[in-house]
C-alpha cells in the first residue's frame, strides 16, 4: 500500500513538476525525473501526510526552477535538493497545525503489517494503536534528536547525508539516532507495561 501510494505521488509531482520546467533547461527537468520520489520521500518523513508533502514536494521543485542555468555550478544536486526540500517542509510543519497519519519508522507501511484475516480486530487495533503512540513520543523528542532520526529513516540517505542536511557530523548523526532510539525504546515499554497493568485491573 505505502510504496504504492509513493509511486503515484512521484509521479504526480513529476509531470507536475515537468510541465513547470517545461522551456527550461534541461538539467532541471533531469533534476526532477531522477529525484522527485527522494524529495517527496523527505517532505512526508516531517509532515506525516501524503497531500502535504505533495505539496512541499511540489514547492520544492518550483524553488529549484529559480536556478535554472545556474544548477550546473551546483556540486551535489542531491544533497542540495535534500536541504530545500527539509527546510520546506520544516517551513509548512511550522505554519499549520497538520493532521498526523499513522507512521512508524517506515511510516506509511504501518497499516500494510498488520496481519490479516486470521488475526483478531484487537490485535490489529492494538498494532495502529502502538504506532500512533510512536509518532506521539517521536514529535515529544528534543529537536536535536528527533531530526536525525526522522531522516535516517529515508532509505536513499547515508548517515555522512543526514549530517550534511542538518549541519553536523556523521558521528554526531549516529550518536543522536541511538539516543532518540533508546528514549523511544523505554517510553514505549513503559507505556505498553501501563496498558497491560490497567488491563488487569480493570479484570
Amino acid at each position: 500500500m505505502g510504496e504504492g501510494r509513493q509511486l503515484v505521488a512521484g509521479e504526480l509531482i513529476l509531470g507536475e513538476a515537468r510541465a513547470a520546467a517545461r522551456g527550461e533547461d534541461e538539467a532541471v527537468e533531469n533534476l526532477v525525473k531522477e529525484h522527485a520520489r527522494f524529495v517527496y520521500r523527505i517532505a512526508y518523513a516531517v509532515l506525516r501526510s501524503h497531500h502535504d508533502a505533495e505539496d512541499a514536494a511540489q514547492e520544492t521543485f518550483l524553488r529549484v526552477l529559480r536556478y535554472g542555468r545556474r544548477l550546473a555550478a551546483v556540486e551535489n544536486q542531491k544533497m542540495w535538493l535534500a536541504r530545500i526540500a527539509w527546510h520546506v517542509a520544516i517551513d509548512r510543519s511550522k505554519s499549520r497545525r497538520r493532521t498526523r497519519e499513522l507512521t512508524i519508522e517506515n511510516s506509511d507501511r504501518a497499516f500494510d503489517d498488520v496481519p490479516g484475516t486470521d488475526a483478531s480486530a484487537d490485535e490489529a487495533l492494538e498494532r495502529a494503536q502502538i504506532g500512533a503512540t510512536v509518532e506521539r513520543l517521536i514529535s515529544g523528542l528534543p529537536k536535536k534528536l528527533r531530526e536525525p532520526l526522522v531522516l535516517s529513516t529515508i532509505r536513499e540517505m547515508s548517515p555522512r547525508e543526514v549530517g550534511a542536511v542538518l549541519g553536523i557530523s556523521e558521528a554526531a548523526v549516529r550518536s543522536r539516532v541511538f539516543r532518540a532510539r533508546q528514549i523511544l525504546k523505554e517510553k514505549l515499554a513503559a507505556q505498553v507495561s501501563g496498558s497491560e497493568e490497567a488491563r488487569h485491573a480493570r479484570r
